[in-house]
């Protein structure tokens, strides 16, 4: 049976340079960075080595980079860390309603705690309006909060222009770029980003790496306490292995970002084009074009259940997705889709495919080919598509 991953939002493969050098520093170079001997040595030198690639991917400098454990550690510790350091300056804090769960419930977790919040929505497309931004400004903001890209529908944010909004406003401005990191290209000093969360897993690395960029002269409270690693933001011995292989991960993401789009692009648009031409009451979710992530398709296939097509499809080897990873085990409809304004009905037969480095045009055509028979099979037994073919003959007598 034929084999297609198309779940690349949800994690990639580990490269084969990324794994081979990650092995070397598991088996031959094991030392403790904060060692002082020869072997402690070796490591710290090649930890800071990787502190420059990610760093280099971001147009960052390389002690503005905090590595973590992934990104919903680095979303915490932006959050959290500002709130705690600038709590007396205010209690107000701005984010968006399609965020990442790791954004909205640490922002959620404020709340209960004695912080305001603003939730502005976002359009049809997923995307925010920058003058939503601005009437939510109050004289007690000291945050605001917005991904680059969304996980699901790949709507990319103006960033530049919130960012300099919270500049001229004198507000701190965290963006979560896990979706967006290696796709399209990443600028901090352009967009004017104070903290920005970034991960290993979405970019042919490993799990359980991330790291934290904080501008120069930003402070913020540590979460978690004890030697001081990480020049005291981020405590514990670091993850060197993985650490490293995430540097080598954003190497080769900036070398090969824009090989990646051009492919990601042509691939994309065959799928989305191909299941619109093939299958009826279909609505693609999102913008199209450049305002979308290169590698994302999502569609709501109407009188069909997004997790009956999910296990169909992984019957047929077809590996994708009905919203994010984190929420795959849940019965509840996406709030990104609901955000964006769509029903209950429409928003449960959605489908996200996101593509990788690994995806070919055959891949595609597999996919074109047994879609519509999967969705026509379901629809068969939908009591709601049958009342809608049976409009049809009527319509046409």
């Amino acid at each position: 049976m034929r084999r297609v991953y198309l779940d690349h939002s949800a994690t990639t493969p580990v490269d084969p340079e990324v794994a081979t050098i990650m092995m070397t520093y598991y088996t031959e170079k094991y030392g403790n960075p904060s060692s002082v001997h020869g072997f402690g040595r070796e490591s710290k030198q090649a930890l800071e080595q990787a502190r420059n690639q990610v760093a280099e991917l971001i147009g960052a400098t390389p002690k503005e980079i905090t590595f973590t454990s992934g990104g919903t550690e680095a979303d915490n510790l932006a959050i959290l860390g500002i709130a705690e350091a600038l709590r007396k300056k205010g209690k107000h804090i701005i984010t968006s309603c399609i965020e990442h769960h790791a954004v909205l419930e640490t922002c959620e977790y404020l709340e209960k705690n004695g912080f305001d919040l603003t939730v502005i929505p976002v359009d049809e497309e997923g995307v925010l309006s920058i003058d939503d931004v601005r009437k939510a400004l109050r004289p007690d903001t000291i945050l605001i909060s917005v991904m680059h890209a969304n996980n699901e529908v790949g709507s990319i944010q103006p960033i530049s222009e919130i960012g300099k909004l919270a500049k001229e406003q004198g507000i701190v401005f965290h963006v979560d770029a896990v979706q967006s990191l290696g796709k399209i290209p990443i600028n901090v000093e352009e967009m004017k980003v104070d903290l920005m969360t970034v991960s290993g897993h979405k970019i042919y690395g490993p799990k359980g790496v991330g790291a934290l960029y904080v501008r120069k002269g930003v402070r913020i409270v540590p979460l978690v306490h004890g030697g001081g690693q990480e020049r005291k933001r981020r405590s514990g011995t670091e993850n060197t292995p993985g650490i490293i292989g995430f540097g080598k991960a954003c190497e080769l993401a900036g070398q090969r970002m824009a090989d990646d789009a051009k492919l990601q692009k042509k691939l994309r648009d065959k799928l989305m084009n191909g299941i619109l031409e093939r299958i009826e009451y279909v609505k693609v979710n999102g913008p199209l074009g450049e305002k979308r992530l290169p590698n994302n398709v999502n569609v709501s296939i109407r009188y069909v259940e997004g997790e009956s097509l999910l296990l169909s499809l992984d019957m047929l080897g077809i590996a994708a997705s009905s919203g994010s990873a984190c929420t795959s085990g849940s019965l509840d409809p996406s709030h990104v889709l609901l955000g964006m304004g769509l029903i209950h009905e429409i928003a449960h037969g959605s489908l996200r495919f996101s593509l990788g480095r690994q995806n070919t045009e055959e891949d595609i055509d597999y996919v074109l080919e047994q879609l519509p028979k999967i969705v026509e099979r379901l629809r068969m037994m939908s009591p709601l598509y049958d009342q809608v073919i049976h409009s049809k003959q009527l319509n046409k007598e």
